[in-house]
Order: C-alpha cells, then sequence, then structure tokens
C-alpha cells in the first residue's frame, strides 16, 4: 500500500505466498550454518528465529553478534521492536510459547490467546443482542432480508479474523490448520486484496464456516425447516 492505497506490485513477492518461504530458507541458510558451528540452540521459520541460551549476559551478546551478521555480511535488517533478550515463557514463536515449571510445557502465546478470546468475547455480546432482536424482528414474512444480514453478520466476522491474523505467514498457517490445500492457503494468504473481499472467498468460508461461529455461540437469524 501507497499512502492508504492499493497499488499493482511490479517488484517483490507477495506476502505469505509461497516463495517468501523459501527465499528466507536460501537467504538465511548461511545463518543455520553459523548458529550450528557455534553449538547454539535454535529454532526458525521462514524470517522468524529463536536462539536458547543460558543466561540473559550470553543472550544479549549473542544478540549483538547475530544482528552484526545479518547486518553486515547478509545486508538485511533486523526488526529491533520485535527483536529482544528475554526467557522464553516471556516470548512467543509461530503464537505458541511455555510454561515456566520442569520440564516446560508448549501453551498458546497470551497475544495468541487475547485474539481467540476478543473473538469468542465479540460473538458472546453480539448474540446476546441479536436473540433479542430475533425475538421482535424473526417472524418478518421477508426472510430473504434476515438472510442478507445474516450473511453480512458472518463475513464481518471473517473479516475481523483475518485483520487479527496480520502476516501473511500466520494466515498461511491458520488456513492449513483448518483444512485449506496448500495452493489454496498459499494464494489467499499472498493475496493484495482487502480483508472485506477476503472474507467472502471460499477459502475463508471454509476455514471460518457456518459451523464455526455456531459453535462460538452466534445464533441464526432465520429459521430453518
Amino acid at each position: 500500500m501507497e499512502n492508504g492505497l492499493v497499488s499493482p506490485s511490479e517488484e517483490g513477492t507477495p506476502q505469505g505466498g509461497p516463495l517468501s518461504p523459501v527465499l528466507s530458507n536460501i537467504v538465511l541458510n548461511e545463518l543455520d550454518q553459523e548458529l550450528e558451528r557455534r553449538g547454539h540452540r535454535f529454532t526458525r521459520y521462514a524470517d522468524d528465529c529463536n536462539i536458547y541460551v543460558r543466561s540473559r549476559r550470553a543472550g544479549e551478546r549473542v544478540m549483538r553478534s547475530v544482528t552484526r551478521l545479518l547486518t553486515t555480511k547478509l545486508k538485511l535488517r533486523v526488526n529491533s521492536e520485535k527483536s529482544a533478550v528475554a526467557r522464553p515463557w516471556e516470548r512467543k514463536f509461530l503464537g505458541l510459547s511455555f510454561t515456566n515449571q520442569k520440564p516446560p510445557k508448549r501453551r498458546l502465546a497470551p497475544k495468541a490467546m487475547a485474539r481467540f478470546i476478543s473473538l469468542v468475547r465479540m460473538v458472546h455480546d453480539l448474540a446476546e443482542y441479536l436473540r433479542g432482536w430475533i425475538g421482535y424482528f424473526g417472524r418478518c414474512e421477508t426472510p430473504e432480508v434476515l438472510d442478507k444480514l445474516e450473511k453480512w453478520l458472518r463475513r464481518r466476522l471473517r473479516s475481523m479474523v483475518w485483520k487479527q491474523w496480520k502476516r501473511g505467514t500466520t494466515r498461511y498457517r491458520e488456513l492449513r490448520k483448518r483444512g485449506i490445500a496448500a495452493q489454496d492457503a498459499a494464494k489467499t494468504a499472498g493475496s493484495s486484496d482487502g480483508p472485506w473481499h477476503l472474507a467472502n472467498t471460499p477459502a475463508l468460508k471454509i476455514a471460518l464456516s457456518n459451523a464455526y461461529f455456531a459453535s462460538l455461540g452466534l445464533p441464526e437469524l432465520t429459521a430453518r425447516g
């Protein structure tokens, strides 16, 4: 986007497209080899990487040396806002984190949980309003109006979830997790179309189906025979 307006891409690769992680692996292969040579324990997915050391002092030293390697030798830019030296349970990786116990266990990262809870809370509040609304307007004899409104509500919720997923890699992973084929997931995640448009695509309709919203408690506006 340029100045808030979508314009055609003439260079680069779409965020979330299948080529992006391939290019990341090619470019960052040298980083992997260097970390292995140093004997560090690490995990990397595309351009996200966690390196595990025994102390904060060691972490700060590794952070400086790895940043220097990435910026000077590989000519890459490190996102300082998202990079930090911290305990494993204070950080997240691909939506997951660890518990502060022995042995540590994988858990949902607080931010990932907060996003889910926000959706659950929104559907809960919306359901309370809709039940009263349906009680008054549900007997109207123009059900096609209710059907259109019901479809709009679900599309609006899908659009909101798509915004919450934010990054292309997150969108691709969430679509795959919900049964979308790799090619369709990559095409949708890498699309330059806006959330409202994508919320009406087959991939999101399947990934965030009517049954999914019903399981969260979203009531139907029209009676089903």
